[in-house]
């Protein structure tokens, strides 16, 4: 059974590193985003393209990619990943891709996600979701533009 990830879920995992990466980074990051030590912080990428919707991943069905260990709700979509991962996974290393088209990275909840013209992009809470979708093409592309010199 898929369990659906509530905004109080991910609200709680996500507090604690979004203030950390709110500001622009001193230090080179990590290229994909690891909040609690998770890509997406434990959300199924999978699942944002077939059940259009954020789903937790279980502890139990992880994969290794590119750095980060990512969770899947089912071996099905683990499978899915793997085998073609970047279909499935985030914009800008799961960053906030609103924050990444101003210059910076943040944090990201889970619950705060669009997929545009087949990608996945996260952003840092819903109200931050709502800016970058007012002029979605055109924060994509400051972002892509930014990326990812914002790591260093």
């Amino acid at each position: 059974m898929t369990t659906t990830m509530t905004r109080r879920a991910f609200s709680t995992l996500a507090f604690g590193t979004a203030a950390a990466l709110a500001t622009p980074a001193l230090a080179r990051q990590d290229a994909i985003f690891k909040g609690q030590g998770l890509a997406i912080l434990g959300a199924d990428p999978v699942a944002y393209f077939t059940l259009n919707k954020a789903v937790e991943g279980k502890r139990s069905i992880r994969a290794e990619w590119n750095g980060a260990t990512w969770q899947f709700a089912s071996g099905q979509n683990r499978q899915r990943f793997l085998a073609d991962p970047e279909a499935y996974a985030p914009q800008f290393g799961g960053y906030c891709a609103y924050a990444v088209s101003r210059g910076y990275t943040a944090a990201i909840d889970p619950v705060a996600w669009t997929v545009h013209q087949g990608k996945l992009f996260l952003n840092f809470n819903t109200r931050t979701r709502t800016r970058f979708q007012r002029d979605l093409d055109g924060n994509i592309a400051k972002a892509y533009a930014n990326w990812p010199n914002v790591l260093s």
